[in-house]
């Protein structure tokens, strides 16, 4: 447990955020746990730090009436704390744990997988020709979908294409 505490600890929690990529809703959650936990951990060291022991000798020096401060001496030296059994809460936040590392294996093998594609179209884009280099065959090859549009508008008599002459300008080779 101590080493999940010291883990914890030394989370960068900026970098966690960027560089995993996050939706913006699981950062603004990953934000308020951390506010949460700062504010709970502020709490607790503010607690650890009051004194608890009870100085019954001073209350009997200003309070005239010593059967109060007897009464209020025996009701705290028989004083047991209630016990409470949070086993059920404990299963709770195991299960929501686990699915908590369910999601992020999901999303581990999700951002490998998209780094890896990506890994593979930087290499492609790298080793490719340069754009002088291509020819309209080529084009053609690695996309017949165009080859089969032009056809298709060749086939209606259609021999400009929508938009090129206030894309490109209206240009004449007569």
């Amino acid at each position: 447990m101590s080493a999940v505490k010291a883990a914890a600890a030394h989370i960068d929690w900026t970098k966690l955020s960027t560089s995993l990529g996050l939706k913006t809703e699981t950062v603004a959650a990953l934000s308020a746990f951390r506010k949460r936990n700062e504010e709970a951990r502020r709490v607790l060291t503010d607690l650890k730090e009051q004194r608890t022991a009870v100085d019954f000798a001073h209350y009997r020096k200003v309070l005239k009436n010593q059967a109060v401060i007897d009464e209020v001496e025996k009701a705290f030296a028989s004083f047991k704390p209630a016990t409470y059994d949070v086993s059920a809460q404990i299963k709770s936040i195991e299960a929501v744990e686990a699915k908590a590392l369910e999601r992020a294996k999901f999303t581990a093998t999700k951002v490998e997988s998209e780094l890896a594609d990506l890994q593979a179209t930087l290499k492609n884009i790298e080793t490719s020709r340069p754009i002088e280099e291509l020819t309209v065959d080529d084009v053609l090859k690695s996309r017949p979908e165009i080859a089969e549009k032009v056809d298709a508008l060749l086939s209606k008599s259609k021999w400009d294409t929508k938009g090129y002459n206030e894309k490109f300008g209206y240009v004449t080779l007569f």
